[in-house]
């Protein structure tokens, strides 16, 4: 009973809207605003892969971010993402 309590409280990698790309900067790029997305998506790729493992390191590293995370993936993303960004044009 717990375990079906439990495979319920997030959705599964094969439902739809759960499925992500396995390209970390595929990922970095979709958790972004469409201005940045498109600014950046022209940047060399070795460029996008930098700045996507800065994405990850920020997702890892801040604790704020995995309360975020919790209650929604999504946001947790798209707010380290801002954040590289708000780093990027300092």
């Amino acid at each position: 009973m717990l375990d079906t309590a439990l495979s319920h409280s997030r959705p599964f990698p094969a439902d739809k809207e759960y499925r992500m790309s396995s390209d970390v900067v595929e990922r970095f790029l979709a958790a972004l605003d469409p201005a940045h997305r498109e600014a950046l998506g022209s940047r060399a790729r070795g460029e996008q892969e930098q700045l996507a493992a800065a994405w990850e390191k920020e997702l890892e590293q801040d604790t704020d971010l995995d309360t975020l995370d919790e209650l929604s993936p999504p946001a947790a993303e798209q707010e380290a993402a801002r954040r590289v960004v708000e780093r990027l044009t300092e």
